[in-house]
């Protein structure tokens, strides 16, 4: 298959090289023909020579190049164009152009050579993967095999074909030589690489999967013999997975050269409408499939001729000089990289600054030693991060009235800036889960995340990457400064998770209640401590919202536990599997905190049509082997701001307070004394008391006790989890027919609340208290003082006086049916609740922050203050 014999080869090189080197040098630099492997422009490619000075032929290529994304035309702002044909040849270029031609099609067809010996080297390894010397069996089935190979054939046939019809059009080549029809005809048969790329992923899991589970395919799949050109006798050692990504990054190849053989081909030319019609079908396609080629394999090279890929990347906190700094931190095949964005003036292009890298050859994520200080880690109150929540929630709302309202756009806008700053703060002060990498000849840097489930993604792609025989890259300052300026393009996650960086058109998640039984797992191949977490994002970040208990000694776990889980704004359900780990020398020195083993993790969306039904949604996560099944189903939040009163006026729950303690003949309902007293007994110390979901067939267990009035219900009590109690008693107040601060008073508890003056705000809160039925008064205050008692052990249960406010502001204070009706026509439910959240826990915060309050003296007290605020 060797194009030309030597002495061609040295005429076609050589003797044109010198008349055209001012083409060439404009030619490798312009944006249309970059499909070198250097992934940035202009180079380490002057004057078409490399680095040791060795001159280069053009558009030979053996390692991945850009991907199609890069390969589109960009315009002033950054969207893709499409690119027009270039326009032909004058005159009087018309011989230099011509002999152009020739050497980009040289070049093309050398490349193209290449392309097709990495085809075969695919090819090559199907024999013994059926049947080997030694056993009939075969490494693979066929249908890994079809799934792995998936339409290499076809697309092998398809480049031989072409190249054996362009090689003659080369080596007898005149000024009248047309190939037009030849690219025109392998544009039209690019459907192939449309279901290549369409199994691309299932086949490298497929391969990933097939290397694990068996040394023999692993031995050769990292093994493939690429022969060189027809007269060398070269061999290269390739693995199976770069040869599996060659496809993806020839589909590119052909649209490129299209637009320099359009360059210098005359207008007049025979060539010149064919090029354009095989430019223009390749065009089509290309963006037909952009979208769908991973942009993670975009490769990068070095100076020096290092491919490298970028993996994966992601904006971070980092803990620097003991503060939090948002990073920009990229994964390529053989280094970490951090980086920050440089402020830019407006209309400049984007530009990094690289922070520290480290080879992941040196890469290590075991703790330093002792004399290594860890940098404090500046831990928010709870209820600061609440705060800010609240604010971004009305922020929100106030947007939309503004965008609805006349001459309300510029409004709008500056409000938008003030919640994107909000929004940003958020995201630099909630994350708390420490990510710590190492650097083995150096020191080390500590990340905080807000999920473990994105701390165990970046961990194990890491240690995927290092179980391949990597080298220690030591990057110079000039490598290291292309590197860093290649990040603009490669990037994959181009602006940090904000609500100002979403289209108006994008979902704005869920708001109300996720109900989420989670039934068992199976797959494990050894007996442990099993248990799972779930975890949902709001506000830009994911946050754990359950834990399961541990099932103890089992590879079949059945946990069949249900939670009600609080959604604000969601899209997603995590479901992280844990194996339980009791040895003290895991801690983990950051957070000293035992780290369980992950054993799995995956996640749903949480699609609004498919998950807002009456009915349970059965589902199945796969997770490494694992699957785990679950159910769930969604209560918006206008549904939750119903109130149905229970048919049977015998039980507790959904009964009048009056009723309840009438028929008791107590002040204060049993359930809540019972509940209170138990909480106070052995949960006060609890991580989490109050906020922590129970599992809900407990709770529906001690909601039936309650209701039938058991008399085994202090022994239920006693062997129930706390979180179980502490769900019962928030779920009795959930369903009370009216809030126990009365539908009634809830405009005046909300303008109260709104008050300025200290005295006057005193006078009515007061007075709004002292207006209550009875009953409420009693109950309100009983449950006032034990959540100071439980905020007064905030050091061990983390739930300050704040937290308990924002769990139970909007379970004792809600708007009624007919109030949340009225103001429909502002907003939807979810914005009217995020509007009065914030005022719902201030009431209740107000009263935990104020002096005891007793119902003897709060009676006695005249106060000359009307509930007509």
């Amino acid at each position: 298959m060797s194009i030309f014999s030597d002495k061609e080869k040295s005429n076609t090189v050589v003797d044109f090289f010198s008349e055209v080197k001012c083409i060439v040098g404009s030619f490798f630099s312009s944006r249309e023909c970059n499909y070198n492997t250097d992934g940035y422009e202009g180079e380490g490619a002057e004057d078409g020579k490399s680095q040791d000075g060795s001159e280069t032929l053009p558009y030979i290529d053996e390692s991945p190049t850009m991907s199609p994304q890069l390969c589109v035309a960009q315009g002033p702002d950054g969207e893709v164009i499409s690119p027009t044909p270039p326009e032909g040849l004058h005159e009087g270029d018309l011989e230099k152009g011509l002999e152009m031609k020739k050497l980009v099609l040289s070049g093309f067809l050398t490349s193209e050579e290449i392309y097709i010996n990495q085809l075969e080297a695919l090819q090559l390894p199907l024999r013994p993967l059926k049947a080997t010397a030694t056993t009939s069996q075969p490494v693979l089935t066929m249908q890994q095999i079809d799934t792995i190979f998936y339409k290499i054939q076809d697309i092998l046939e398809i480049h031989k074909e072409f190249f054996d019809a362009l090689l003659p059009s080369i080596q007898q080549w005149d000024e009248k030589v047309t190939v037009g029809h030849l690219f025109k005809k392998l544009a039209s048969q690019l459907g192939v690489y449309k279901a290549f790329v369409d199994n691309y992923k299932i086949a490298l899991e497929t391969a990933e999967k097939c290397s694990q589970a068996n040394m023999q395919f692993q031995k050769i799949s990292e093994n493939l013999k690429v022969k060189g050109p027809k007269d060398s006798k070269d061999c290269t050692t390739v693995s199976m997975e770069a040869l599996l990504y060659k496809p993806i990054d020839r589909v590119t190849r052909s649209t490129l050269v299209l637009h320099d053989l359009l360059k210098h081909t005359p207008k007049d030319h025979p060539d010149f409408p064919l090029l354009q019609d095989a430019l223009r079908i390749s065009q089509n396609f290309l963006s037909s499939i952009n979208e769908e080629i991973d942009p993670r394999r975009t490769a990068v090279t070095t100076p020096k001729g290092e491919a490298r890929q970028l993996v994966k990347d992601g904006f971070l906190v980092e803990v620097s000089e003991s503060s939090r700094k948002l990073r920009h931190v990229f994964l390529f095949t053989d280094l970490l990289l951090c980086a920050k964005m440089k402020k830019t003036s407006v209309g400049r292009h984007q530009q990094y600054e690289c922070k520290w890298y480290i080879p992941l050859a040196d890469l290590t994520f075991q703790t330093p030693d002792d004399s290594d200080p860890c940098p404090s880690i500046q831990v928010l109150p709870e209820h600061e991060i609440e705060e800010m929540k609240m604010k971004i929630s009305v922020l929100k709302n106030d947007i939309q009235k503004e965008k609805k309202a006349p001459k309300g756009q510029n409004r709008a806008e500056r409000l938008r800036k003030k919640m994107n700053e909000q929004e940003s703060w958020l995201l630099l002060h909630s994350p708390t889960i420490p990510f710590r990498v190492h650097n083995k000849h150096g020191k080390s840097f500590l990340f905080l995340l807000s999920s473990d489930y994105e701390r165990s993604e970046w961990r194990e792609s890491i240690q995927k990457l290092q179980k391949k025989d990597l080298q220690v890259c030591i990057l110079t300052t000039y490598e290291l400064q292309v590197l860093t300026n290649s990040c603009v393009k490669l990037r994959t996650v181009h602006n940090i998770p904000v609500t100002g960086n979403k289209d108006d058109e994008e979902s704005s998640g869920l708001y109300g209640f996720l109900h989420v039984i989670v039934h068992s797992a199976k797959g494990f191949k050894e007996s442990a401590n099993l248990y799972c977490t779930l975890e949902v994002d709001s506000f830009g970040y994911f946050v754990s919202k359950a834990k399961t208990r541990v099932f103890r000694d089992t590879t079949e776990p059945l946990w069949n536990e249900e939670f009600e889980i609080e959604l604000e704004g969601s899209q997603y359900l995590r479901i992280l599997c844990y194996e339980k780990c009791y040895d003290k020398s895991m801690l983990n020195k950051d957070d000293n905190e035992i780290v369980d083993k992950i054993m799995g993790k995956g996640q749903v969306q949480l699609d609004p049509q498919t998950v807002q039904s009456k009915n349970w949604q059965v589902d199945v996560i796969e997770m490494n082997g694992i699957k785990v099944e679950f159910s769930m189903k969604f209560t918006s939040r206008d549904l939750s701001l119903k109130r149905t009163p229970s048919k049977k006026q015998s039980g507790v729950f959904g009964v009048k307070i009056n009723v309840v303690t009438k028929r008791e003949r107590s002040k204060v309902p049993y359930i809540v004394r019972q509940c209170i007293e138990e909480v106070e007994k052995r949960g006060i110390d609890e991580v989490g008391i109050y906020r922590i979901s129970g599992v809900a067939t407990d709770i529906q267990a001690l909601k039936s006790a309650f209701d039938t009035n058991t008399k085994d219900i202090l022994v239920m009590l006693s062997d129930m989890d706390i979180n179980a109690i502490a769900g019962t008693l928030k779920l009795y107040f959930r369903e009370l027919p009216e809030p126990l601060l009365t539908d009634r008073l809830y405009p005046a508890f909300m303008e109260g609340i709104a008050l300025s003056d200290p005295a006057a705000k005193e006078n009515c809160m007061m007075h709004l208290l002292r207006t209550l039925p009875d009953p409420n008064i009693m109950t309100f205050l009983t449950l006032l003082e034990h959540l100071k008692r439980v905020a007064e052990k905030e050091p061990v249960n983390k739930m300050s006086l704040h937290n308990l406010a924002t769990v139970f502001g909007p379970t004792l204070l809600r708007p009624s049916e007919s109030e949340s009706v009225k103001g429909q026509h502002i907003t939807s439910a979810s914005d009217i609740w995020s509007h009065d959240v914030m005022a719902q826990v201030q009431v209740l915060l107000y009263y935990l922050q104020h002096p005891p309050i007793s119902f003897a003296e709060l009676k006695r007290n005249t106060l000359y203050f009307s509930t007509d605020v």
